[in-house]
C-alpha cells in the first residue's frame, strides 16, 4: 500500500525517443476504433445506469445485492459485485484484459492487486487496479465507489466514456487517480477533490471542459495533470497555494494573466508547464521566485514585455522555454549561464539583443534556440525588419500592462419610471357643431371637506426594478477532431526542437521518477 505513493522522478535522455514513439503509437491505435457516435451512445448508457441523478450508490445497496458465491470475506464480495458491474460496462476488450474476470477469486482477475487490509492483517482486500493500455471502450459505473480499499485506480489509454461518478467519492483510501488518455467528457470532475487522501490526479488527454475549480489548487495533491483537455477561462488566483512538485495545464484555452501567487510554490514546485494556451500579459516577477524548479515551459501564449530579472536566481532550473510568445528586450548573459541549465528556448519573440553566451553554438553546454526573433549582426533566421518594427516602435511596460480581463456581464437594463404627469385632455368640442343636448337633472351631492394644504415632499424614487439575471456568456469547446483520435492533437504551433511533448505513458503510472515534462504533454 505505502508503494502506491506518489514518487516523481526525472527520467534522463537516453529512452525519450523510444518512448515518445512508443506513446504515439498507443495513442493513434487506442481510441481510433471508437467514433463520436459510440462514445456519445456509451455515454448516454451510463447517465441511464446511474440509480441517483449525480452518480453515487444508496447506502444500503450492497445489500440488495445477491451473489450466489462464497467469498473469504466481505470485502471480497463487495469487490466482486463492483468488478463484475464494471465488466457489464464495456462493450469492447480487444486485449481480452477481463476475459478471466470469472469466479469468485477475484484477486486472480488481471489488472486487480490484493494485499492484506490496512486494518486487519487476516484481511485480504483489492488495493489497486490497472488496466493501463487495454483499449478497453466502456464507462465507469457507479459500483465502482464500492472498491474502497483500493489505493491506486489506473486505466490511461482506454476508450472510457461519460463521467466519473459521484461514488468516487467513497474511495477514502485512494492516492493515485489516473484516467487519462480516455474519452471523458464533461466539466471538470469535483468528485475528485472530495477523495480525502488523493495525492496524484491525472486528467490529461480526455474532454474535460470548462473552469477550474479553485479549491484544485487548495488541496493537498502532489501532482496535478490536467493538460490537453478543452479547460477555459482564467486560472484561479490562489494558483500558488498549490503543494505540487508537478503541475501541468498545457495545451487548453486558458485566458488571462499568470497569477502572481505561483511565487508561493517556490518550496515544492519542481515542474511548471503551461504551453499552448492563450494566457497574455507579462510573465510576473514572482515567476522567477521558483527557485527550486527545474523545468518551466510558458511556450505558445502571447506573453509581452521582457523577461524577469529574477530568473538569474533560478539556479536550478535545467530547461526554460518561453518561445512562441511576444516578448521583446534584451535576453541576458546570465540567465543563459545558470548552472544547471540544459535547455534554453526564446524563439520566435521580437527580442532585439542578446548576450555572446545566448548565441546557439556547438561549444555552447547549453541547447540553445534564438530563431525568429529581431536579432541583428546577421544572426539567421530572424523576422522581417518591417514586423520588427510595428512591436518594437511599441515597447511594453510591465509596470502598467495589464492582461486580458474577464468580460464584464451585460449591463442591466433600467426601465424608466412610468410617466406621471396628467394626460392632457381632448380640446372641448365647439358648441356651434355640436347638437343642443339635454342638461341631465342635477343630482344631491354630499359636500366635500376641503382638502388640506398640500406640502411639498421630495419625489419618491422609482421602485428598483427587479433585478435582471443575465447568464453568463456561453463559452464553446471546439468540436472534437473527425476522426477521433486520443488525445486529442496538440497546436499546430511547431514545438522548439528542445522539448518535445509526450502523451501519458501507457503502460505504468503515474509517470517513472524524474520524468521531464517531456512526458506530460
Amino acid at each position: 500500500m505505502e508503494a502506491a505513493v506518489v514518487r516523481l522522478r526525472r527520467c534522463r535522455n537516453g529512452s525519450l525517443v523510444l518512448v515518445y514513439l512508443a506513446a504515439i503509437l498507443l495513442a493513434a491505435t487506442a481510441a481510433a476504433a471508437l467514433s463520436d457516435a459510440e462514445a456519445s451512445d456509451i455515454a448516454r448508457r451510463q447517465l441511464l445506469s446511474l440509480r441517483e441523478g449525480d452518480g453515487d450508490l444508496p447506502d444500503d445497496f450492497e445489500f440488495d445485492i445477491h451473489v450466489d458465491v462464497t467469498f473469504a470475506n466481505e470485502r471480497l464480495r463487495r469487490a466482486y459485485v463492483a468488478l463484475q458491474a464494471w465488466r457489464r460496462a464495456m462493450y469492447s476488450d480487444p486485449k481480452n484484459f477481463t476475459g478471466g474476470w470469472v469466479g469468485a477469486d477475484v484477486c486472480s482477475y488481471f489488472g486487480v492487486t490484493c494485499v492484506p487490509a490496512l486494518d486487519d492483517a487476516n484481511t485480504t482486500v483489492v488495493a489497486g487496479i490497472d488496466l493501463n493500455g487495454g483499449d478497453i471502450a466502456g464507462y465507469l459505473p457507479a459500483e465502482l465507489g464500492m472498491l474502497t480499499d483500493i489505493a491506486f485506480f489506473h486505466i490511461n489509454s482506454n476508450r472510457f466514456c461519460g463521467i466519473i461518478p459521484k461514488s468516487f467519492s467513497r474511495l477514502t483510501l485512494l492516492h493515485e487517480l489516473d484516467v487519462s488518455n480516455n474519452r471523458f467528457v464533461g466539466g471538470f470532475p469535483d468528485v475528485v477533490l472530495q477523495i480525502p487522501v488523493l495525492k496524484y490526479l491525472d486528467l490529461r488527454f480526455n474532454d474535460f471542459d470548462g473552469t477550474l475549480p479553485p479549491h484544485l489548487f487548495d488541496k493537498d495533491l502532489d501532482a496535478i495533470f490536467v493538460n490537453s483537455n478543452r479547460f477555459v477561462g482564467f486560472i484561479p488566483e490562489n494558483f500558488g497555494n498549490s503543494t505540487a512538485t508537478v503541475v501541468v495545464l498545457a495545451n487548453n484555452a486558458f485566458i488571462g494573466c499568470i497569477p502572481r501567487s505561483v511565487g508561493r510554490m517556490a518550496d515544492t514546485l519542481d515542474e511548471l508547464m503551461l504551453l499552448n494556451n492563450r494566457l497574455d500579459g507579462c510573465i510576473p516577477p514572482e515567476l522567477a521566485e521558483l527557485v527550486n524548479s527545474t523545468v518551466v515551459d510558458v511556450s505558445g501564449n502571447a506573453l509581452v514585455g521582457t523577461l524577469p530579472e529574477g530568473l538569474v536566481n533560478m539556479i536550478r532550473l535545467e530547461q526554460l522555454d518561453v518561445s512562441r510568445n511576444q516578448l521583446a528586450g534584451a535576453v541576458a548573459e546570465n540567465v543563459c549561464k545558470l548552472p544547471a541549465l540544459a535547455n534554453f528556448s526564446f524563439a520566435h519573440n521580437f527580442f532585439s539583443v542578446e548576450a555572446e553566451a545566448c548565441v546557439p553554438s556547438e561549444d555552447s553546454p547549453v541547447a540553445l534556440d534564438d530563431s525568429g526573433n529581431c536579432l541583428d549582426g546577421g544572426r539567421p533566421g530572424q523576422k522581417p525588419l518591417p514586423e520588427c518594427a510595428l512591436v518594437l516602435a511599441h515597447p511594453v511596460d510591465c509596470r502598467t500592462n495589464v492582461c486580458s480581463k474577464m468580460p464584464a456581464p451585460p449591463a442591466k437594463k433600467v426601465p424608466r419610471p412610468p410617466d406621471v404627469s396628467p394626460h392632457p385632455l381632448p380640446p372641448a368640442p365647439s358648441p356651434e357643431n355640436q347638437p343642443p343636448k339635454k342638461s341631465p337633472a342635477p343630482q344631491p351631492v354630499s359636500p366635500q371637506p376641503s382638502p388640506p394644504p398640500s406640502v411639498k415632499s421630495p419625489p419618491a424614487p422609482a421602485p428598483a426594478p427587479a433585478p435582471i439575471s443575465s447568464p453568463p456568456p456561453l463559452i464553446k469547446s471546439p468540436p472534437p477532431p473527425v476522426p477521433v483520435s486520443s488525445p486529442p492533437p496538440l497546436l499546430k504551433s511547431p514545438p522548439p526542437p528542445v522539448s518535445m511533448s509526450l502523451p501519458p505513458p501507457s503502460v505504468k503510472s503515474p509517470p517513472l521518477l524524474q520524468s521531464t515534462h517531456r512526458h506530460h504533454l
